[in-house]
């Protein structure tokens, strides 16, 4: 692996007993069960809860084929990435192996993209989150509901990275059994076997009885594609945490083994058994929201209230992980020299405080925007972060292409993780994700979205090739000094 210079400690302490300082300076106080449950939990974001419903409006059942094209993609991604974070862990993940295989204006750009992606979501979901708490308790103003989140969470980041893990634990444990939970009574209300369920259970029969399972033709699927995309952003995350564990290789080799599975049980599943509850086109999907729409017609008692502190948990969730993802990238932008020196540098718990609390200042920064300006500031900042998952992904695929090589020259014996088929289905998933892009730019609702992401990639990459082009004068010039 490449060297990478040594973080400047604010605290010369040495780690604490049984958790190990790594060798960039933080600290592996991840413990398996944490990283077992961000992987897990990875994968479900609140886009699942709360945009399924439009999803299932504009394609019908065959919103299905929707998830499963995503997925799939999705989990080539994650082995190509699995590939590279098993043979060499990093906090900086694709980014510092980018930095390695296309050149350093690639770690660059994709680094700061990928940063300013979560601040972005860090506003998104502090208000989300301000917004079901107001409801319950109205005499705190919204406003003050997202600040109260964002300090409890960034506090909790700022301990240790243990109490990261645990409080993720915790988050994604209640999404996850809450999801097992209703694929299991759904099914059974499905085919009549739950006691006293308020649903006729009509079997398969919802699938195709209400226009056939594709209602608004096969282009309907690929629109679902743009709308269901950004809920699988995250799965990554897993990648970057395994950097600060004991056992890296085990736990990145366990998640991306595990990602088919987690995308068919989660997404697959719980959608599958929305659409085989009610007809896809009943009103109360996207009056009530798909879930609560379900769980009503089983006849769950407050399954409206349910279902919000379900939605809060996952709002938290990525409220959470989206803090520690961003400043996790703001430390390896630090480390290599791509950010301020002091977003390197870790207190004596192992914790880069710098970076945790720009990224928090962003984020701070935007939900004013949301709240002062939301249709013209923050939507810019919302549109032009838009399709930054999918520069990412094929960010991932090309790194992938030029690693594979690296590894096998440098440290074969690392490579436990491998991408099937390769390269050829590199080249196939490389080719998916352009092609939405593409068809995003002739989607109406989309197309600004991919225009606005591509100024601001264009943007940062151009400030990456002018730092490359100084730093190769600055070394020119400093060569010909000592020849001189």
């Amino acid at each position: 692996m490449t060297s990478l210079p040594s973080p400047t400690k604010e605290g010369g302490t040495p780690s604490e007993p049984g958790n190990p300082q790594s060798s960039d300076g933080l600290q592996a106080g991840l413990k398996n069960r944490h990283l077992s449950m961000i992987a897990i939990g990875g994968v479900i974001g609140a886009g699942l809860f709360v945009g399924s419903a439009s999803g299932i409006a504009a394609a019908g059942p065959g919103i299905l084929l929707s998830y499963a094209l995503v997925g799939l993609m999705v989990v080539l991604v994650m082995r190509m990435l699995g590939e590279m974070a098993a043979a060499r862990p990093s906090s900086g993940s694709f980014s510092a192996y980018a930095d390695q295989a296309l050149g350093r204006w690639a770690g660059f750009s994709i680094g700061w993209l990928y940063w300013f992606f979560w601040v972005v979501v860090l506003a998104v979901e502090a208000t989300a989150g301000a917004q079901i708490l107001e409801g319950w308790i109205p005499a705190v103003p919204q406003w003050a509901w997202a600040l109260i989140v964002m300090v409890v969470l960034t506090a909790t980041n700022l301990v240790s990275v243990a109490s990261y893990g645990e409080f993720e634990f915790w988050f994604a444990g209640i999404k996850v059994v809450a999801i097992a939970a209703f694929v299991v009574v759904g099914l059974l209300a499905v085919f009549g076997l739950l006691p006293g369920s308020d649903n006729p259970g009509a079997g398969l029969a919802h699938l195709t009885d209400s226009g056939g399972f594709l209602p608004k033709g096969p282009g309907a699927i690929l629109t679902g594609v743009l709308m269901v995309v950004f809920s699988f952003m995250g799965s990554e995350i897993v990648t970057l945490a395994a950097g600060e564990s004991s056992n890296p290789q085990r736990a990145v080799a366990k998640a991306t083994n595990s990602v088919i599975w987690r995308i068919a049980v989660f997404y697959l599943g719980s959608i599958f058994v929305v659409l085989t509850l009610l007809p896809w086109n009943d009103p109360s999907i996207l009056k009530e929201g798909s879930y609560v729409a379900a769980l009503n017609s089983i006849g769950i008692p407050h399954a409206g209230q349910v279902m919000d502190f379900i939605v809060l948990t996952a709002v938290l969730s990525c409220l959470n992980s989206g803090l520690y993802t961003a400043s996790r990238m703001a430390f390896s932008l630090g480390l290599r020299g791509d950010a301020p020196k002091a977003f390197a540098r870790t207190n004596a718990r192992g914790v880069p405080t710098a970076a945790i609390l720009s990224s928090v200042l962003f984020g701070f920064v935007a939900v004013f925007f949301n709240y002062q300006w939301p249709d013209t500031v923050f939507a810019f900042l919302l549109n032009s972060s838009g399709a930054v998952a999918l520069f990412v992904w094929l960010v991932i695929c090309f790194t992938q292409l030029r690693m594979r090589g690296i590894i096998l020259r440098e440290a074969p014996e690392k490579l436990v993780v491998r991408m099937w088929l390769f390269p050829y289905l590199t080249w196939a998933t490389i080719a998916m994700i352009s092609f939405v892009l593409v068809y995003m730019l002739t989607d109406d609702t989309a197309r600004e979205q991919v225009l606005l992401s591509l100024l601001v990639a264009a943007l940062v990459v151009a400030i990456a090739l002018v730092k490359e082009a100084r730093g190769r004068k600055e070394k020119s010039a400093a060569e010909a000094d000592v020849r001189g």
